[in-house]
């Protein structure tokens, strides 16, 4: 490959089983991921040709990528550009590949005898291979990770790299779980590589993640296999058995698809007692737009037009659609209270407390008569948060979106203690 309609390539960077990388001459610090249509396995002591299955993988891949993205995982991936092959931002690889497990089977048994396959791992079971053909990738221990003492991209890989690659594998998974759930497919297994971006050195998700990384048991079945593992297991390479296989990859590709579909739709209405209070609501607003999640704003007032607030009430329990309410009322709170006692509907009161009479209107809000369950949350953007954990128990794309916050913040807090032991030294 020495260029394509629309991209300038410059060397090639690196050449895998499964893929190829080259440079983008024309626009530094990306590069151009190619996929083969190889497929291998036991560290290429088994390879075969499998036509279409560069674009099987790529597909997947981009596929992946675009969800873990879209849920607020950094990756190097960019954009999908062919059939075949995606875009990326230019990384130095960490010569280790991250091993996350939530069943027990293939080589782990083999390591560990006397657990049965089938084993759950709660919390998951998280092991690292160093890169080296030459000894089939043997595994590792952090202490010797850390010894290697590797420098890529100026970065050197030191504890908080670590923790971090390994905090991110756990979420990584989980993100993928939840999704593949909704397809009533069980995410085994799966392996993973982190690269050091030259341009940021920053750590972050990078080379492909398709059917080669993963153990994929549709019902949670083994027998209904559709990774990798069906090539690996084949006694003897026939035509009919390639078929099948790329049946295999093209059923995951196909699949992959809908994991960025989300399965309900719900929506927050926030109620506020007066346009005073309107840049309290805008950030529940856009805070709720973070989550993905349709947010409206009405003004209506308990106190004064009691029927009106109901009959919006009813006007969002008509339709149909899973329904979050947010009161927002200053002084004497009675649309949070209103609200709980007349819809089955969850509702969150969210006061704007001023500085002077805070301290006593609050419990208008804190203090409810029987048979109402109104929470109370103070801060908008938490209240905004609260109604998306409600719609992440339906709808895998808030919970992933959730999932990878909670990866961000302890990530910044990290890199932020790292930053102040530095100048401390």
């Amino acid at each position: 490959m020495v260029s394509t309609p629309d991209l300038k390539l410059g060397q090639k960077l690196s050449e895998g089983k499964t893929k190829q990388v080259f440079e983008l001459l024309d626009q530094p610090g990306l590069v151009l991921v190619q996929s083969k249509d190889q497929i291998t396995a036991g560290n290429a002591a088994r390879k075969d040709q499998m036509e279409g299955k560069a674009a099987i993988a790529n597909k997947t891949t981009s596929c992946v990528f675009r969800l873990l993205q879209e849920s607020g995982i950094k990756t190097a991936f960019m954009k999908q550009h062919s059939d075949t092959a995606f875009i990326a931002a230019h990384c130095e690889m960490i010569p280790i590949e991250w091993v996350c497990r939530r069943v027990a089977t293939g080589s782990f048994l083999k390591r560990n005898p006397g657990v049965k396959e089938g084993y759950r791992f709660s919390p998951l079971k998280m092991e690292m291979f160093f890169k080296d053909d030459a000894n089939n990738d043997p595994q590792w221990s952090e202490e010797q990770l850390l010894e290697a003492k590797f420098c890529l991209a100026g970065l050197t890989i030191g504890q908080c790299e670590v923790d971090i690659m390994n905090r991110s594998t756990v979420a990584i998974f989980e993100v993928l779980e939840k999704a593949w759930a909704t397809q009533n497919c069980t995410l085994v297994d799966m392996k993973i590589e982190f690269g050091v971006n030259v341009k940021t050195q920053e750590i972050v998700l990078a080379d492909v993640i398709d059917n080669d990384s993963w153990r994929l048991w549709p019902s949670g079945d083994r027998s209904q296999q559709k990774d990798k593992q069906v090539y690996r297991d084949l006694k003897e390479i026939t035509p009919e058995a390639m078929q099948m296989v790329k049946r295999n990859f093209e059923w995951v590709s196909d699949r992959v698809k809908l994991l960025l579909e989300p399965q309900t739709s719900g929506r927050v209405v926030v109620l506020m007692g007066s346009t005073s209070d309107m840049a309290h609501c805008e950030k529940i607003r856009k805070a709720c737009t973070s989550y993905g999640i349709p947010c409206v704003l009405r003004v209506t007032s308990a106190h004064k037009g009691p029927d009106e607030t109901l009959r919006i009430k009813a006007q969002y329990e008509g339709d149909g659609v899973p329904t979050v309410f947010v009161a927002v009322a200053g002084r004497s709170n009675g649309l949070g209270p209103v609200m709980s006692g007349n819809t089955a509907y969850p509702v969150i009161n969210c006061p704007p407390l001023s500085p002077d009479w805070g301290a006593q209107d609050v419990w208008s809000s804190l203090r409810m008569p029987s048979g109402l369950g109104c929470s109370t949350v103070l801060s908008p953007e938490a209240a905004a948060q609260f109604a998306a954990q409600i719609f992440g128990l339906t709808d895998h794309l808030v919970w992933c979106k959730l999932r990878a916050s909670m990866l961000n913040t302890w990530v910044a807090l990290k890199l932020a203690d790292k930053k102040l032991q530095a100048c401390s030294i």
